[in-house]
Formats: structure tokens, sequence, C-alpha cells
């Protein structure tokens, strides 16, 4: 066993929302890992770390709305802070500098302004990394959730829904299972598109014609009804589930843990967790953000970080 600490990269997103007082409060204790935070100068400034790396100057404050200046919108300017500083932490990450990294949340419409048109972090560092096959899993210990398709309209869900798309990422999250969570022989489970998966054809033929040769080609269970298959994983009967679109997975993650849920991206060489909430422009600088998602979310990351640094060491 390595006897070097696990070093992370934490970024603090939009630098209008809660990621700087919610990763304050994550830090507050020891975590046994040397960080490095990248972030806006005056937001790192007063933040425990190893490193401090500074990718803009903010100086305006929380929330959403505030005083526009002269050139780039408000927004655009967020969200340019917050995409160069996932870049630069994937960098570090694929440049051996660090072991993992953690993401504080961003804002989708501001990082679309300055340029960074990508769903989410999932699809943006997959490309980063170089245009990996990976995978959305939303963790806690109640419930593993992955998603099939991700940001995308409920419209295009059905044509997005493929056996091929399924079987990727079924063997992405059996590869994660096995890797980071030490699980030998992972059961998933696969929730159903339609009603009643479907009720023999009445409500549907997704389940038949997409759904079940995938079901066959993992090994996995189902397709089981999105109204019953949570419920069974929670009581201990599966690893996973895959969920067959964002709203239906995240929403039985979310009752389930809401709080307590980490975002994993799975397939990255390297290993990437987030909360499981967004930026929260309503409350930040309150005072009045739960840090608990986020604490969860960076001792996930140094516990994925050192099993990484084991595994890389010779027998």
């Amino acid at each position: 066993m390595s006897s070097r600490l696990p070093r992370l990269a934490i970024t603090l997103g939009d630098p209008r929302g809660i990621g700087p007082e919610i990763t304050r409060a994550a830090l507050a204790t020891p975590l046994g890992a040397e960080v490095t935070l990248i972030g806006a100068e005056d937001q790192v400034a007063g933040l425990p770390a190893a490193r401090r790396i500074v990718v803009g100057t903010w100086g305006e404050g929380y929330g959403e709305h505030g005083p526009e200046r002269p050139g780039p919108t408000r927004a655009a300017r967020a969200g340019r802070i917050a995409g160069i500083g996932v870049e630069t932490a994937a960098r570090l990450a694929l440049g051996g500098e660090v072991d993992a990294i953690v993401t504080a949340p961003a804002h989708k419409h501001a990082l679309n302004l300055a340029g960074f048109r990508w769903p989410g972090h999932t699809e943006w560092l997959a490309h980063l990394a170089g245009d990996v096959d990976v995978a959305m899993m939303l963790a806690a210990a109640e419930l593993r959730v992955v998603l099939v398709t991700t940001h995308v309209p409920l419209r295009s869900v059905p044509q997005l829904l493929t056996t091929e798309k399924l079987i990727t990422t079924g063997r992405t999250t059996q590869h994660a299972l096995r890797e980071w969570w030490g699980i030998a022989e992972p059961r998933l489970a696969v929730c159903a598109l339609n009603p009643h998966a479907g009720e023999s054809g009445l409500f549907g033929d997704e389940e038949e014609r997409v759904l079940r040769p995938a079901v066959q080609a993992l090994g996995a269970s189902g397709p089981h009804p999105a109204d019953t298959v949570f419920v069974r994983a929670m009581r201990g009967e599966f690893d996973a589930v895959l969920a067959p679109y964002h709203d239906v997975g995240m929403t039985a993650i979310k009752v389930a843990a809401f709080g307590r849920g980490v975002n994993v991206t799975l397939g990255l060489p390297f290993p990437r967790t987030s909360p499981d909430h967004g930026t929260a422009f309503d409350i930040a600088g309150t005072g009045t953000a739960d840090p608990a998602s986020m604490r969860t979310a960076v001792e996930l990351a140094v516990e994925l970080a050192r099993k990484r640094i084991a595994s890389s060491i010779p027998a």
C-alpha cells in the first residue's frame, strides 16, 4: 500500500452559487488528502488547500442576478470561470498531477453562454478524456442509479435509447462496480421505459424490442417497472439500476437519499464526483446551504483515489 496521500482537484463551480461555501464546509474537517482548489481569485483565497489555481476574478457576490458590466454578461463571465475550472481539473487528472476531481455545481446556461456547449459535466469530461464511453451514476448508501440517456428532451429518449447504448452503459457500470466498489459479480437491473414494463406491448414495445436484448447480453435482470425496481434495489436485490432517462432515475435517488447522494462519472481514466444538487442561486451567500452532499462527494473521491493508487502499485 502506498503511503502517499490521495491528491484531489476541487472546482468551485459557478461563482454566483453555493460552491465556495459548501466546499469550505466540506474541508472543515481533515480528509487525509492533498487538495488543489480551482476557482476565482477572491473565492479560492480564503479556503484551505495545499495548492490554489486561479482561473479569473469575480468580486460580484452571489446570486443569479446582479449588476451588468460592459462586455460579456455576468452569466457568461461566471460560466467562463466555471468552465475553465473544469478543464483545468481534467488536465491535471489526465496528466497524473491529481488522482481524482470533485466538481462543485455549475450552471449549464452560463457555461453555454461562455462557449462550453455541453449538456453536462459527464459528456464534457468524456470528450476531454478522448471521447471515452462514460456513464452517469448517482450513488448513495441506499441506492445506485445509472442513467442510460442523460440531459436530453424527453421526446428524444425513445430514439436515443438503443440496445447498443444500454449494453455500453451496462458494461461501463459493471466494470466500475467491480474495480471501484469491489463487487465481484455486480447485479444490474434494467428499469423499463413504459408503464408496467409495456404491459405485454399494450403500452409500448421498447421493453421487448430494445431493452430485453440488452438485458440478456448483460446478464442483468428486467426490464422491471419503474414503480417497483428502485424499491427492490433499496432492499438489496440489485447493486445498481440502469434508468432509461434522466428524471425517472434522478427522482428515485433524490427521494431515497437527497443530500447524501453523489454524482459519479463512470468510465473516465480518473474518478470524478460531485454533489447531487445544483447552484442554488436563491440561497447562495446566506450560509444556509447544506454541505452534506459535497462532503460525501469529496469523501468518495478520496476513497476511489486511494483504490486507484493501490491498484497502480506493482504486486
